[in-house]
């Protein structure tokens, strides 16, 4: 047996979401801190917009660098 050398959720695509002690995920209030597992960048967020689009970007860079085989810039 052989193991897939790319697996379908590499450790590249991990991370940690803290929210915040005063969000309010039910009433769509997010508020809290997001960091990247592999490289450790991070950031506060404020509301889901932020959080999105943190993530949208920060997750391009990792898979832009990875096609290329570089380290994506460090984001904080």
């Amino acid at each position: 047996m052989t193991l897939n050398p790319y697996p379908n959720h590499p450790s590249s695509g991990s991370y940690v979401l803290k929210l915040h002690r005063d969000a309010r995920p039910r009433l769509g209030l997010l508020c809290g801190r997001i960091e990247h597992i592999v490289s450790g960048d991070s950031i506060e967020f404020a509301n889901s917009e932020a959080l999105l689009a943190w993530l949208l970007q920060h997750a391009a860079q990792v898979h832009a660098a990875s096609s290329i085989g570089t380290k994506p810039d460090n984001q904080e």
